[in-house]
C-alpha cells in the first residue's frame, strides 16, 4: 500500500518515460472494461477523461478499444456535461489520486462504471469522498493499494479491486495488507511437547459487578490456544461464572497490581483493562501493573483509559506492548480524535508509545513504532458490537502466548 506522495516519488524514479506507463496503465484499464463489457464488437464506452495522467491513462484504453469494435466517446472532465450519453461502460478517469477540491459527477444513468486507479473525488490519502462521486463496480489500481482504496468512505465506492503491474518498483513499501496466507504463516504449530504452563495468559479486567469485558477476555484466549488462563478482577471475592477452565485469582482492592506482578513468573502474556473501572486507584494500579509486568502486554478499554495523556507506563517497557483504541480512547490518550490519514494516526501513536498500536474502525489499521503498518480489510459490521473488542484482546494474548510477534499477534 502506497500513499499518494510515496506512489508519485516512485512514479518519478521509473527508468520508462511516462508514455509507455501510460500504454501499459491503458492496455491494464481496456483488458478490465472488456471483460466486463463480454468482448469489444458493438459496444459503446464513455470515457470521463481529465487532463492529467489519469485522464491520459483513460485516453490510452479508448484507442485500444476502438480497435476491438468498441463504439468510444472521450469527454473531456472539465467540459462534462450533466448527464453522460448511454453507454454498455462509463470509465470514470477524470482525476487520480492526488485529487484535491470537489468533483461534481455526471449522471451516467444504468451504466457500469470502471474507475481508473480510484474513483474520481476520493482522496487517494484517507478514502473521503469530496463532492458528488461516481460509485464503481470495479476500479483498476496500479502498481500498489492506495489508503483511500481501503479506508471509508471509499472503500465502499471502488467496487472490485485489481492491482495492475506497470513495471514500478514497490518493494520500498512499508504498509501491507494483511492476507489469509500471512496469518497461516505467523501461527506456530502446538509442538508435541507443549504443556498447560507453555502459552498461560494473565487477565486483569472486569469489576465487582461487571465481569462481563473479563469473561469475554478469558473465553477468547482459551479459544486462541492459550493453555492456562487466570483471571484476576479487583477487589472481586469470587467469580462463580466466569468460563469454566479460567483460574480465578482472588485481588484486594488496593495493592492488586504488585499481587498480579508476583504471580506473572509462569506466564507468557498479560491482558489488562477490559471493564476494570476508571476509579482513580484502578487507574493507577494499572500503570504500577504494566510498569512491572516482565510478559508481553495487551492493553485494551479502561486501561487504554488509565494512559490518557500519560504513556511512560508502557514507553519503557522491556516486553511488547500492543495497544488497541477504538477511536475515543485514540483521543483520550493523544489529545485529539485520529485524523482522516489513519495510517499516520495509528503511526503516530505507536512512535510516541514505542508500541504496537492496533487503531480500530472499519478498515483496522495495525501501526509499529518503526512505521511499518497492516492494514486488516477483514470482518464486517457485525463487529460493530459491544464485547467485540474484549475478544479481540483474548485473542492477541493467547498468540502472544505462543510466541507471536507483537507486531504479527495484532494483525
Amino acid at each position: 500500500v502506497l500513499t499518494p506522495a510515496e506512489m508519485a516519488a516512485v512514479d518519478a524514479a521509473a527508468p520508462e518515460p511516462v508514455e509507455v506507463l501510460i500504454e501499459r496503465a491503458g492496455a491494464a484499464v481496456a483488458q478490465t472494461a472488456l471483460r466486463m463489457l463480454g468482448g469489444g464488437y458493438g459496444r459503446r464506452v464513455v470515457v470521463l477523461a481529465g487532463k492529467g495522467n489519469n485522464g491520459n491513462d483513460g485516453r490510452s484504453a479508448a484507442v485500444r478499444l476502438r480497435r476491438r469494435g468498441a463504439r468510444v466517446d472521450v469527454v473531456a472532465a472539465e467540459d462534462r456535461p450533466a448527464r453522460l450519453p448511454e453507454a454498455d461502460l462509463v470509465i470514470d478517469a477524470a482525476y487520480g489520486t492526488g485529487f484535491h477540491g470537489e468533483h461534481e459527477a455526471p449522471d451516467v444513468g444504468d451504466a457500469p462504471v470502471l474507475a481508473v486507479d480510484i474513483p474520481s473525488g476520493v482522496s487517494g490519502l484517507t478514502g473521503e469522498a469530496h463532492g458528488r462521486v461516481l460509485a464503481a463496480d470495479r476500479t483498476v489500481t496500479f502498481a500498489a493499494l492506495k489508503p483511500g482504496l481501503l479506508l471509508e468512505p471509499g472503500r465502499s465506492l471502488v467496487g472490485a479491486v485489481s492491482v495492475a503491474d506497470i513495471g514500478l518498483d514497490v518493494s520500498g513499501a512499508t504498509a501491507h495488507v494483511i492476507e489469509a496466507a500471512d496469518v497461516a504463516a505467523a501461527v506456530p504449530p502446538r509442538p508435541a511437547t507443549a504443556h498447560k504452563w507453555s502459552a498461560a495468559v494473565m487477565v486483569v479486567a472486569g469489576s465487582p459487578g461487571m465481569t462481563g469485558a473479563a469473561h469475554l477476555t478469558a473465553a477468547a484466549a482459551q479459544r486462541a490456544g492459550a493453555g492456562m488462563v487466570r483471571l484476576a478482577t479487583p477487589g472481586s471475592v469470587d467469580d462463580p461464572r466466569r468460563p469454566t477452565e479460567a483460574v480465578g485469582l482472588r485481588l484486594p482492592d488496593d495493592g492488586w497490581a504488585e499481587a498480579v506482578s508476583r504471580e506473572l513468573q509462569r506466564y507468557r502474556a498479560l491482558v489488562v483493562g477490559p471493564g476494570l473501572g476508571t476509579a482513580p486507584a484502578t487507574q493507577g494500579g494499572v500503570r504500577i501493573l504494566l510498569g512491572s509486568a516482565p510478559v508481553p502486554a495487551v492493553v485494551d478499554g479502561d486501561g487504554l483509559t488509565a494512559l490518557s495523556r500519560d504513556l511512560d507506563a508502557v514507553r519503557d517497557r522491556v516486553a511488547a506492548t500492543v495497544l488497541t483504541p477504538h477511536d475515543g480512547e485514540y483521543a483520550r490518550i493523544m489529545g485529539a480524535p485520529p485524523a482522516a490519514d489513519r495510517l499516520a494516526a495509528a503511526r503516530a501513536l505507536a512512535a510516541e508509545a514505542g508500541c504496537v498500536v492496533l487503531l480500530k474502525g472499519p478498515t483496522t489499521v495495525v501501526a509499529d513504532p518503526s512505521g511499518r503498518v497492516r492494514i486488516v480489510t477483514e470482518g464486517d459490521a457485525r463487529l460493530a458490537t459491544a464485547g467485540t473488542g474484549d475478544v479481540l484482546s483474548g485473542v492477541i494474548a493467547a498468540l502472544l502466548a505462543r510466541g507471536v510477534a507483537a507486531f504479527d499477534a495484532a494483525a
